[in-house]
């Protein structure tokens, strides 16, 4: 066995290489998801008069997709309709969901910004020493939420996922692509925080792929399937090229700690 095969190949990209069993994303016991409607496994149906209800089926969601595939337990704290601020100011509290996870992944921003038009702001909104200073935007919520999961486990792992394109308006690419910019600032803000570029190298949801992996504005369960693979392909793709910060993933939470690393 040449062990090389689990390194980063020279001029490798993100989900370049989609692996089946998502690699590395399975070294983890447990992951909190906090989410939307894109996390939930919300599906649209119809009636015969055309009008659409929305279910959150979290049995088809990507989180679940990826527990079936990892065997890592995902906690999932989503909600079709979620932004980083419901979920801050009520959502989490209300449902007992501020829980001490080994790892999170953070995936909000089509409400936040497309639906209930909250200003965007910047990675300057936030305030690491007090969080209850960060400006009123989207990015000071986001720092919210990101502060408050350190403040729960400072060593977790925290996956902060960018906004897809899908080309179905220019306006709405040219956010994801200035979200993209301040969240590379924000992810060096916290320690054991990182990027999953989904902006640039995620699946696409244009036009032509929705006619197979979507159902109305969500996913399918096929698309879904696309989705979990891509995030935990993409764990697994900053693993590899950040083997020791991964090293003691099995201490998080606990006392233990290894002085030789």
């Amino acid at each position: 066995m040449n062990i090389k095969m689990f390194e980063i190949q020279k001029g490798e990209m993100p989900l370049e290489n989609i692996k089946e069993t998502c690699g590395f994303a399975g070294i983890f016991k447990e992951i909190g998801v906090i989410g939307d409607s894109l996390s939930s496994g919300e599906f649209e149906s119809t009636d015969e008069n055309g009008k659409v209800c929305y279910h959150d089926m979290y049995n088809y969601s990507w989180p679940a997709i990826l527990e079936r595939i990892t065997g890592t337990k995902y906690y999932n704290y989503s909600r079709g309709g979620m932004s980083f601020k419901e979920f801050y100011e009520s959502w989490a509290k209300q449902n007992n969901f501020w829980e001490k996870r080994q790892a999170y992944i953070v995936d909000l921003g089509n409400n936040d910004l497309f639906v209930f038009r909250q200003n965007v702001g910047s990675a300057k909104d936030i305030n690491l020493e007090d969080p209850s200073k960060n400006k009123d935007t989207y990015f000071g919520y986001m720092g919210k939420v990101l502060s408050k999961l350190k403040s729960l486990e400072k060593d977790a792992r925290i996956f902060l996922v960018s906004l897809q394109i899908d080309h179905t308006f220019k306006e709405k690419d040219e956010m994801a692509y200035y979200v993209l910019e301040e969240m590379k600032k924000v992810v060096k803000m916290y320690s054991f925080t990182y990027l999953i570029d989904m902006t640039t190298y995620g699946p696409v949801y244009d036009e032509k792929a929705r006619e197979k992996f979507a159902m109305g504005f969500h996913p399918n369960a096929m698309g879904y399937y696309v989705y979990a693979l891509a995030i935990g392909n993409y764990i697994d793709y900053i693993i590899r090229q950040n083997y020791k910060d991964f090293f003691e993933v099995p201490f998080i939470g606990t006392d233990l700690k290894n002085y030789t690393i």
